[in-house]
Order: structure tokens, then sequence, then C-alpha cells
């Protein structure tokens, strides 16, 4: 087990070395937080657009949020309890002009100057759907339900030497809200349509039951529940290693967990049921670089035709 963990952090720093060689990654210092050049740029935003054609036949509302959400509705979730090491919390100075010549000493004396910070009312997103929730909060769905197209940055504070595991990063996301019926054909039918999507740009993907990495005890039966009730896939494909695929799209049930938390009701008076699918966009830029190589325009004919590149 110790070699095959051993072979895989290889892997990772191998292709992380080789994406930074090409100017692919541009590294700030900080584990899993890099720029990006042009051509990294395109493949997103070109695989973007290809997901943006997927989904506009549904006729799906269009919203957009920064990465940022209020704390008040942040604690209307119960992410605190379920990934509590995964959250990113804003704070600022909010001392008066008195007690700004101590905080400075502290930071000239090289001491811990941010404990004198206080949080200010916004969190860093953890999810590209989270903003979505409060602005149905208190109302009844129309009887075909909602269906929003949302795509945004968020954080997970999860630094590692995978370069796909990347402490902000961007996700495309069609989230539906309804009966119980309209979520699950939601899940269902995203989940076959996004692998034909990531089949169509040549990347060999494989739908698995998957789980969320919720913290601690309680969480590993959580994580238990979720698979066994089979409400969360994940579409994988070999990044920096086959030893251990990545996870470049997931489609997620939640079963009335979000209605109860913002008091969204479907048409018949119910609960709302939620799920939505994601494409996480670095880590599918990842892949198509790995898997045709880092000149875009000796991709395959048929994978740049299909991205318009």
């Amino acid at each position: 087990m110790c070699g095959t963990h051993d072979n895989i952090t290889v892997a990772y720093e191998t292709y992380s070395a080789e994406l930074i060689a090409a100017g692919l990654l541009i590294p700030s210092g900080v584990p899993s937080v890099y720029g990006y050049s042009g051509v990294f740029e395109n493949v997103i935003e070109r695989f973007d657009a290809l997901v943006t054609r997927a989904g506009a036949e549904l006729k799906p509302e269009v919203m957009r949020f920064t990465p940022l959400l209020t704390r008040e509705n942040y604690l209307r979730t119960d992410h605190l309890e379920t990934f509590p090491n995964l959250m990113g919390s804003v704070h600022s100075f909010l001392g008066s002009e008195k007690e700004l010549p101590e905080l400075i000493r502290k930071r000239q004396q090289n001491e811990v100057w941010a404990n004198d910070l206080g949080p200010t009312a916004v969190m860093l997103t953890p999810a590209v759907c989270y903003p979505l929730y409060p602005t149905a909060s208190g109302t009844t769905l129309p009887t075909q339900g909602r269906l929003v197209d949302l795509r945004g940055f968020v954080f997970r504070h999860e630094p590692s030497p995978d370069p796909a595991r990347l402490q902000m990063f961007r996700m495309h996301e069609f989230v539906r809200l309804g009966t119980p019926d309209q979520a699950l054909d939601h899940r269902n039918y995203w989940l076959k349509k996004g692998e034909e999507l990531l089949q169509s740009v040549g990347l060999d993907v494989k739908p698995v039951v998957a789980n969320d990495p919720f913290f601690g005890r309680g969480g590993r039966v959580m994580a238990a529940t979720q698979r066994e009730q089979h409400l969360k896939y994940e579409l994988i494909v070999p990044v920096a290693t086959a030893e251990k695929p990545t996870a470049v799209a997931s489609s997620n049930y939640h079963m009335d967990h979000f209605g109860h938390s913002f008091d969204i009701k479907s048409a018949d008076g119910n609960v709302a049921h939620s799920a939505c699918v994601g494409f996480g966009l670095e880590r599918i830029a990842l892949a198509l670089f790995k898997t045709h190589g880092f000149d875009t325009t000796r991709w395959p004919s048929s994978v740049r035709q299909v991205m318009s590149l």
C-alpha cells in the first residue's frame, strides 16, 4: 500500500512539473493555487461553451454569483458540521485606529497577527449551487420546478500535490429543484449526457458510485449511506495517473436536504428535492492535456472540431 501511495504522489508531482514547464500552470508558492496560461484558459472556455450548448436545449434559467456566500446563508447549511476542514471564512481587521499599531507590531515581529482579525459577513463559496438556494427560500416552485445553469469559482481548503485537487476552481453546474422524480430524472439524464459530452472530446470516462468527503466518524457513516443509496455518481478518468483516476464531473441527488434548510416547497406542497450535475473545468482541462498532449494544435481533429479550437 505504501509503495502504491508513493507512486501516486510521484505521478502527481511529475505531472505538475510538466504542466509548469510547459507554461500551462503558473505556480503561486502555495500548494494547489495556480495561475493559468492563455492556452489553458482557452481550453476551459471552449469546453465550457460546449457545456452551455448542451444545456441550452433544456432552457434553464442562467445565474452567476461571486465566490462569496453570506455567513448567514452559509450557516443555514450543515457545511460547518460536515466539511469543517474544507471551509474558507473571510476575516478582516475590524478594530479601531488605536488597535492598529498592535496589529502592525505583531506583523513586523513575525507574531501571530491573524488572531487580531474578526469574521466578516461573508464566507468563500464551497459549492456553486449554494448561493442559489437562498434565492428560492420561502417559495413554492412552479409545477415544472426550476432548472438553473450556474458557473463560478468555489473554494475548498484542500492543499495537495495533485494538480487536479485545487483550493480554488471553477464548476459549471445545472441544478434542478422540484419533486423527487424531477430531481432524480435530472441526475440520471445528466449522468448519461455528461458521459457522452466528455467522450466527445476524447476522454474515456467511466461512471462510479461515489460519496462526498464528509468529516470525522459521523462523516464516515454519512458517506457510507450516500454510497449505499447511490445518491452520487462521478465520472472518472486518469489524469496524473491511471492508478488513481480523477473525478472530472459528478451528478448528485440531494433528496430534500436543501429544501428543508431553505424552506423550499414543490408545487404539491411537499419539501422540494434537488439534484445537480457539476463539471470541474480545470480538472477537465488537465485531463484533456494529459490525454491529447500540451500542444492543442496537434490534438485529434475530431476533438478540435467539437471544441471549436
